[in-house]
């Protein structure tokens, strides 16, 4: 029996390789576009194919899936957008996207890659669809258990980073004492961390990522990890909330580990028990 056909959007991080091994367990011939300025080189360990574009290049993309017999896509791992404003190189297919566009926010140009995707035939399929245990479920993940101040941070923090993702500014803030310390914008997720970590001086941080309240689970889904881990035990923040069922933990055995290890406590957030305190 012939594989089934899959197109991988590779970007930034380990997330990719995971996904893209996932999917290949799942009887998945993974055919990848990765991103020169993004993606780790692993991915042509594990991918049927793997062509190599710059940022912008979403003609290239369009006919590399093409030409592997493509029909569904899905996107994994960041384009730093940082980098998307210093090694952009549109080519005439993504222009005629840029000029339909009315802003540059994170979701207007993810977007307008889904919609060009879409006229070319390609189907954009959610993250999570084979992220099996990956997502984080419910309740206390790792660490020790959260007390019940940090607690009333987390869930404090929770809102405060909702509205910011509902504004399509970051979604990640740093807390103590029920005061935001910092929030994430373009610099991402680790740099918001050292500076609120800073901030808030040591061992008193807690860190909140969330999805948008109205989040497309085909791109841009929260993922914390091992690095997450690493830059919270720089800035010396001890605590770590996630949302349920819509963050990914990525390199999960090590995030377990490392969180264990550095006394760091994981709490998976759900909208049921912000509402029942």
């Amino acid at each position: 029996m012939a594989e089934k056909k899959i197109g991988l959007i590779a970007g930034y991080g380990h997330f990719p390789i995971e996904l893209a091994r996932n999917l290949v367990a799942d009887g998945f011939e993974v055919h990848c576009v990765a991103a020169r300025e993004e993606t780790f080189a692993d991915i042509e360990q594990v991918a049927k194919t793997t062509t190599w574009l710059h940022v912008g290049q979403i003609g290239g993309m369009i006919k590399a899936f093409k030409r592997q017999g493509v029909r569904e896509v899905v996107m994994a791992g960041k384009v730093r957008k940082i980098n998307i404003f210093r090694n952009f190189r549109p080519d005439m297919t993504a222009i005629k996207g840029l000029l339909s566009m009315k802003d540059r926010k994170d979701d207007t140009i993810l977007l307008t890659v889904a919609s060009l995707l879409e006229k070319a035939g390609l189907h954009l399929i959610p993250q999570t669809r084979y992220a099996g245990d990956m997502l984080a479920r419910g309740g206390h993940i790792a660490g020790p258990a959260p007390t019940a101040a940090t607690m009333q941070d987390m869930r404090f923090g929770f809102r405060q980073a909702r509205a910011i993702a509902g504004l399509d500014i970051g979604q990640t803030v740093v807390v103590r004492d029920q005061a935001v310390m910092a929030v994430e914008a373009i610099e991402g997720t680790d740099e918001a961390i050292l500076r609120g970590g800073m901030l808030a001086q040591r061992d008193k941080a807690v860190v909140i990522k969330v999805a948008k309240p109205e989040q497309d689970l085909r791109f841009d889904v929260p993922a914390v990890g091992p690095d997450t881990l690493r830059t919270m035990c720089r800035a010396g923040c001890h605590a770590l909330a996630v949302e349920a069922g819509r963050t990914l933990l990525i390199e999960k055995a090590s995030f377990l580990d490392l969180a264990r290890q550095h006394q760091i406590s994981v709490y998976a957030l759900d909208e049921k028990e912000l509402v029942s305190h």
